[in-house]
């Protein structure tokens, strides 16, 4: 396979370890096995991304640029991740909504497993747009799904979300608790979708064929923080609906204050409780899961988060502790759908894959003030910087 075909789809890889120049030696099959990480250049997906290179994975990586800035060849998040672990990796301008893209990668490359993060999630955007989400979301894991089927690609794992569980008949959750009821959002519906259909075809495909499938949804809270370097974070492409980029940059000034939605919850101080954890234990979560799929794990749900809730004005005053400064706020009325509290049980990600979450609330507020002041304007400020 020549390089003229990668081109055809519009997707250079930036890597010189394969890019020999003898027309012989081009895309010569590499003996290891590879990932592929869809929505690589995102928050989670960067910081997924470095954990598996520190852990001598063959990564993969495609994305569209909808969601992240756009470097020399790549998202500059992966551009920075490189820069960190001194290693390079294959990189696709790809849409998980084209199959046939989808199948010339993995014909391009021995693929093992995938990790599906593509997809929108903004909960707020997803009641204006739900069809945009419903296509993207729901249509992109239906078209994933095709093509592993095709190539006989039969482990992944899916960025899910608690959003699944509803409002809680109990707390902590745990993974028993029932999904689909009383969801407010196209966002959360279309994860709960995904997980049916995942579990459908695996059973399905478990019972048809001799391989087989190996399916982890992993159930997300409320990722947060940023990598210790400051290299890298969150750096939402639109202005954020999330808690922590807007406490971040109230605090920088970057906006006038933080709104804070609803004050008269029955809380500990009356605002919402959730549940925080530290995008880099979410990424070690998720290279522990790989290590559980290839175990033949069937078909697995796993909460990822700390296991503890903390309130919207917890978590300002530990900020302000962090940053040495008062962040502004206004309180307003509450969101439609927005819930009183939701944190998790983790035993089962705890048990079954030897996984703990390390990093503390201040150490989530610290990390993602170093990312507000090495990166004021996000990863646009590397763009400005060079020019």
């Amino acid at each position: 396979l020549k390089y003229n075909m990668v081109k055809r789809v519009g997707k250079r890889p930036y890597s010189d370890d394969y890019l020999e120049t003898s027309e012989t030696s081009m895309y010569i099959m590499p003996t290891r096995k590879s990932i592929l990480v869809t929505g690589a250049g995102g928050f989670i997906g960067s910081h997924v991304v470095l954990e598996l290179l520190e852990n001598n994975y063959n990564v993969i990586a495609i994305d569209t640029f909808d969601n992240c800035v756009r470097g020399e060849r790549y998202p500059v998040s992966l551009e920075r991740v490189m820069e960190l672990t001194g290693k390079r990796f294959r990189f696709y301008d790809a849409d998980v909504l084209s199959k046939e893209t989808l199948l010339e990668i993995f014909k391009q490359h021995r693929i093992d497993s995938v990790m599906h993060f593509a997809g929108l999630k903004a909960v707020g955007e997803s009641i204006s747009k739900p069809l945009e989400y419903y296509w993207t979301n729901v249509g992109g894991a239906l078209t994933l799904l095709r093509a592993m089927k095709e190539e006989h690609i039969n482990n992944l794992i899916f960025s899910s979300s608690a959003t699944v569980y509803g409002p809680p008949k109990q707390l902590p959750i745990n993974e028993e608790q029932e999904i689909g009821c009383g969801l407010t959002n196209p966002y959360g519906r279309s994860k709960f979708f995904i997980e049916q259909i995942l579990e459908d075809f695996h059973a399905a495909n478990t019972y048809a064929f001799e391989k087989e499938w190996n399916i982890i949804s992993l159930r997300y809270f409320n990722p947060v923080g940023a990598h210790p370097s400051g290299l890298i974070g969150e750096d939402p492409t639109s202005m954020p609906n999330n808690l922590m980029p807007n406490i971040s940059k109230a605090a920088a000034g970057k906006i006038p204050a933080l709104r804070i939605f609803g004050n008269d919850y029955d809380t500990v101080d009356g605002t919402g409780v959730r549940d925080y954890i530290h995008v880099v234990d979410l990424a070690k979560g998720h290279v522990a899961a790989l290590q559980k799929l290839h175990e033949n794990a069937g078909y697995k749900v796993y909460n990822l988060g700390n296991g503890k809730g903390y309130s919207v004005l917890q978590l300002v005053e530990q900020f302000e502790r962090s940053c040495g400064k008062k962040i502004p706020y206004v309180i307003e009325n509450r969101r439609p759908g927005d819930l009183a509290e939701i944190y998790c049980d983790n035993t089962l990600a705890r048990n079954e894959l030897n996984w703990t979450p390390k990093y503390d609330l201040q150490q989530m507020c610290v990390d993602t003030w170093n990312w507000q002041q090495k990166n004021p304007d996000g990863y646009v400020s590397s763009e400005m910087e060079s020019e």
